[in-house]
C-alpha cells in the first residue's frame, strides 16, 4: 500500500488516533475543515476521568428526559423533532436504557479506559503538552441521602477499577474537600486521581507533536468525497484543495461524520448531545473537579479559570446557542458555589467564553471504533459522546493496532459497527 493515512477531524479522538499511527511509523495526514480542536473538543469540561466514564442511557434517563419537555432549564432537555430519523433514534435509546444495557456498557468503557492514564502519561514523556492534571474530583450533593446513593452506585460499578471513599463527608466538613463550596453543600466525597486538561490546549499540543514528527496537518480543509477502486478500498479522499491518495482512512469527525459514512454507503444513526460552558473568575476558585450531583453540572479548573458546563439537549444535529441553556447552567452551578451571581443579566458581563457544543451520541451511549463494513481500508471512530478527552488516547492507540495488524483488538469489539 502506498499513500499515508488520512485521519479526518482534528479532535482529540482523531488527533490521538493520528499520533499513533505516526508513532508506529506509518506515514499520516490529517484534515481539519476548521481548526484543529475546535469541535467538541474546545469548550467541554476537559475531564480525564474514570468515575464518570459511563453511557448516557441508564435506567429511568428517558423518563427524566421526557419531564424536560418543554422545560429549557432541565439538565436533559429534549426538543422532539418532525423527524423520522430523530424517533428511531430516541426509541433506540430507549431500549438501551435497560440496567443490562447500562452494565454491559459500563465495563466496555471501563475496560477501554484501563490504560488511560498510563497513555497520558506516555505521551507527556514523548514531549506533548498534554496540560493533564490529577486533583481529584470532588462529588457535591445537596442532601446527604443523594450522595450515599450516588456513591453506592459507584461503587457497584466501579467493581474495584479505582478507588472510592468508605463514606461520604457531611454536614459543614463536606466543604473542606473545596473550599470553592458553598454552605448549600450538605456531603460530598472525593475521588483521588480524577484528572482533567485544557482540552483546546490539549488537541494543539497534539497538532504540534505531529507537525514535529512529519505528519502533514491540513486545517480548513473540507472532505467533500471518496474515490474507490474494486472491493471498495478508498484510494482518495477529494477536498476543496483536490484530490489526496492514501493507504486507508479514518473518519474521527465527530457529529460530522454520518454525512461522510452515508458517502461510503454505511448510514450511522448518530445526534448531537448539546452541552454549553462558560469561563468565570471565582474567588475562591475550585482546586478539583467537581461534579454537582443533583443538578449534573460541573466545574473544572482550567488555566487562570473556572470552567462551568452542563445540560444535555437532545435538539437535532446544530450548534444554534440557546442563552436560556447558559443561565439554567449557572443557576445550577449556583446552588453549590454561592451567589457568585444576583442576577441572570449580569452574566453578560461576568463570564466569558460562552460556549455549545455538539457531542457525537449513537443510541446506546457508546462509540464506534471499527472498520467500516464494506471497506477493507477505512474506519470509523466517533460517537464518544462527553468522553472525548478521557477515551481519546485509549482510542487512538487501539485503533492503530487495529488498523496495523488487521486484527481487532479485544478492547474493541464491544464498539463494532455491527452491534
Amino acid at each position: 500500500m502506498t499513500g499515508p493515512v488520512v485521519v479526518v477531524g482534528g479532535g482529540v479522538v482523531g488527533l490521538c488516533t493520528a499520533y499513533y499511527l505516526a508513532a508506529a511509523g506509518l506515514p499520516v495526514e490529517v484534515l481539519e475543515r476548521g481548526e484543529l480542536g475546535s469541535g467538541a473538543s474546545r469548550g467541554n469540561a476537559g475531564w480525564v476521568c474514570l468515575s464518570h466514564s459511563t453511557p448516557v442511557p441508564a435506567p429511568g434517563v428517558v423518563r427524566y428526559a421526557l419531564r424536560s419537555l418543554g422545560r429549557p432549564d432541565s439538565p436533559l432537555y429534549l426538543r422532539p423533532l418532525p423527524d423520522p430519523a430523530f424517533v428511531r433514534w430516541l426509541w433506540r435509546f430507549w431500549r438501551s436504557s435497560t440496567p443490562t444495557a447500562f452494565r454491559r456498557g459500563y465495563a466496555a468503557i471501563a475496560e477501554l479506559n484501563r490504560d488511560t492514564f498510563d497513555l497520558f502519561d506516555g505521551m507527556r514523556e514523548a514531549g506533548v503538552e498534554t496540560t493533564l492534571t490529577r486533583p481529584g474530583m470532588v462529588h457535591a450533593f445537596l442532601s446527604a441521602a443523594e450522595a450515599r446513593h450516588h456513591l453506592a452506585v459507584q461503587r457497584e460499578m466501579a467493581d474495584g477499577r479505582y478507588r472510592l471513599p468508605d463514606d461520604v463527608t457531611t454536614g459543614d466538613e463536606a466543604r473542606l474537600l473545596d473550599h470553592a463550596l458553598a454552605p448549600g453543600v450538605r456531603a460530598a466525597y472525593l475521588v483521588e486521581g480524577e484528572g482533567v486538561v485544557d482540552p483546546e490546549a490539549f488537541a494543539r499540543g497534539l497538532g504540534r507533536a505531529l507537525s514535529a514528527s512529519g505528519v502533514k496537518v491540513h486545517e480548513h480543509t473540507r472532505v467533500t468525497g471518496f474515490r474507490t477502486a474494486a472491493a471498495g478500498r478508498v484510494t482518495a479522499l477529494t477536498t476543496g484543495q483536490g484530490d489526496i491518495p492514501c493507504r486507508a482512512v479514518v473518519i474521527a469527525a465527530g457529529t460530522r461524520s454520518p454525512a461522510l459514512l452515508d458517502q461510503l454507503g454505511r448510514p450511522l444513526p448518530l445526534q448531537a448531545g448539546k452541552g454549553y460552558s462558560f469561563s468565570v473568575d471565582l474567588d475562591p476558585a475550585p482546586r478539583h473537579t467537581l461534579y454537582f450531583g443533583e443538578r449534573r453540572a460541573v466545574a473544572s479548573p482550567i488555566g487562570a479559570t473556572t470552567r462551568v458546563g452542563g445540560t444535555m439537549e437532545l435538539s437535532g444535529n446544530n450548534n444554534r446557542l440557546d442563552w436560556r441553556r447558559i443561565v439554567a447552567v449557572a443557576l445550577a452551578s449556583r446552588h453549590y458555589l454561592g451567589n457568585w451571581f444576583d442576577d441572570p443579566d449580569d452574566l453578560v458581563a461576568l463570564i466569558r467564553d460562552p460556549w455549545v457544543g455538539g457531542r457525537p451520541f449513537l443510541p446506546d451511549g457508546l462509540p464506534v471504533i471499527d472498520r467500516v463494513p464494506g471497506h477493507d481500508n477505512a474506519y470509523a471512530a466517533t460517537g464518544h459522546g462527553m468522553l472525548g478527552v478521557t477515551l481519546g488516547p485509549a482510542t487512538g492507540h487501539q485503533l492503530a493496532r487495529y488498523i496495523r495488524t488487521g486484527d481487532r483488538p479485544q478492547a474493541l469489539r464491544p464498539f463494532r459497527f455491527d452491534r
